[in-house]
């Protein structure tokens, strides 16, 4: 953009900040979802303050998480995204290998300065931030959970309607969730080819092995592979 009369300036060259920090996430193999996801917030940010990175202060921010967590009432790890997105994208467009202060000094008599810091952001100190007030299902209340999906199809399809086979789905589904202690993105993309037989449980048949192709990744890696063994039976 150097030297070239932009028809809307500070719009392109907030527009070009995006795309070249979405580039930077992209090449460092980050997941889409991950970059889109910081992306969406930098632009509710923008939108709150009304006005461009060179312009925001570490104030603004204040005033916008506590209206997150006051109105909205969003969860605590919700807003550590969210700062983490902003604190991100700044540490992109101050970083002088980019060259965005300098471009912006020269359009704009100013510069981005990074506006998320230690004191107005919270510290992420245990893995578990769930609702204390949620709790796993007991062994009865899981009983009963599957025995209702179980019921569900056979009443569906006493009424003559097609809708027992989704009903079946979602029992089998939640039953091998349950039996291999898969997450929800890796249960979702389970195929049948992905079981398989276990030499050391031969009384499993052709499941006594789930493969996991779409496990939890690390940062930057692709999805994480990883086996499950049956080690029980579901009653039928």
């Amino acid at each position: 953009m150097d030297g070239v009369a932009l028809l809307r300036p500070e719009e392109q060259v907030f527009t070009a900040m995006l795309t070249g920090f979405a580039n930077q996430q992209l090449a460092r193999n980050l997941a889409r979802t991950t970059v889109e996801g910081r992306e969406n917030a930098v632009k509710a940010f923008t939108a709150y303050v009304n006005t461009y990175p060179w312009n925001w202060t570490p104030a603004m921010v204040d005033e916008w998480l506590g209206d997150l967590r006051s109105l909205r009432d969003l969860k605590r790890s919700t807003i550590r995204s969210y700062s983490e997105a902003v604190r991100s994208f700044c540490h992109f467009v101050t970083d002088p290998l980019y060259e965005w202060t300098a471009t912006c000094e020269e359009r704009f008599g100013t510069h981005p300065v990074q506006v998320v810091h230690e004191w107005n952001t919270a510290v992420h100190v245990q893995d578990n931030e769930s609702d204390p007030k949620k709790r796993a299902f007991t062994k009865a209340e899981l009983h009963a959970f599957f025995a209702h999906c179980d019921d569900e199809v056979a009443r569906i399809r006493s009424l003559g309607r097609k809708g027992w086979l989704p009903a079946f789905r979602d029992a089998t589904v939640f039953k091998t969730a349950y039996a291999y202690g898969t997450r929800r993105n890796e249960t979702r993309m389970l195929d049948a080819a992905d079981f398989g037989r276990n030499p050391y449980g031969a009384e499993f048949g052709e499941y006594g092995r789930c493969q996991v192709r779409f496990g939890k990744a690390k940062k930057g890696s692709p999805p994480k592979r990883r086996g499950v063994l049956t080690v029980f039976r579901l009653d039928p």
